[in-house]
């Protein structure tokens, strides 16, 4: 099964309008890959703290839109990153959405652990309350959907894992400073969880915070199939869907998991 993830350069200088445009059309190169990930925010920056609300949109908004006709024309399954989502109730969501080949929307994440410490995203947005999985028969593997900074949340991701998670797929605005913690925790999240990581982050300076980039796709035993640089570009690994059952076969440590463990005395 070939992905392709799309490190997209999130440029100040570039439209919104523009910026979905042009992602559409990469999107629609990708014909012949099985999944494409788009990264978080991509649409407006994930530091973009100021155009949030000015930027929402329903989830039937214009880059839904864009991207559902686009996950058509190349007959993909595609994560489209993130948006900011303004719900029926006027609350702002960090969503992501996820698209079948026929341009159906299939499901939407709203971001769990929000990032800022009381400012920023966590002060604007609402938190997502749901551990959502779903199943692509084409691709023979259920993705488990997660955003950023959820990554350093393994408590979600065992919960993923529980829910039949065997791909996990981590759309992110992960910014340059804390680059290695991006790569260190992506691969932990693979090697506790015995699941492919598809890793997809941002390119590009918005607000002022360079992005990392070095987006990756990482197997079960933890190792790194292909990795980017800091800039845009299209990043395609081929993954074997019977690995994650064959990795935990041999290496059966899921089931010596211990639940319940006593409070301390």
């Amino acid at each position: 099964m070939r992905v392709s993830l799309l490190q997209i350069e999130v440029r100040e200088q570039e439209a919104v309008p523009d910026r979905r445009a042009r992602v559409a059309e990469l999107v629609r190169r990708q014909r012949g890959s099985g999944l494409v990930v788009l990264p978080e925010l991509w649409h407006v920056g994930a530091f973009r703290f100021d155009a949030f609300a000015d930027h929402a949109e329903p989830l039937d908004g214009p880059t839904a839109r864009a991207l559902g006709a686009a996950a058509r024309d190349a007959e993909v399954w595609l994560h489209g990153g993130s948006i900011v989502e303004r719900a029926a109730d006027g609350s702002l969501y960090n969503t992501s959405l996820l698209f079948a080949p026929d341009g159906e929307r299939r499901r939407t994440y709203r971001k769990i652990h929000r990032f800022g410490f009381d400012r920023g995203e966590a002060a604007l947005l609402s938190r997502g309350t749901e551990i959502v999985t779903a199943r692509l028969p084409e691709l023979e593997l259920t993705a488990g959907l997660a955003t950023c900074y959820d990554l350093r949340f393994p408590e979600q991701f065992r919960q993923l894992v529980d829910a039949g998670a065997q791909l996990l797929v981590v759309p992110a605005g992960w910014p340059a400073r804390r680059r290695a913690h991006w790569s260190l925790l992506a691969r932990a999240r693979a090697i506790e969880s015995q699941a492919y990581v598809l890793a997809c982050n941002t390119a590009g300076t918005h607000a002022g915070v360079e992005q990392a980039g070095f987006s990756a796709v990482i197997d079960p035993w933890g190792e790194v199939l292909a990795e980017a640089g800091a800039g845009e570009e299209v990043l395609v690994a081929d993954l074997d869907p019977r690995s994650v059952a064959a990795v935990r076969a041999e290496f059966p440590a899921l089931r010596d998991r211990v639940l319940g463990l006593p409070e301390p005395a």
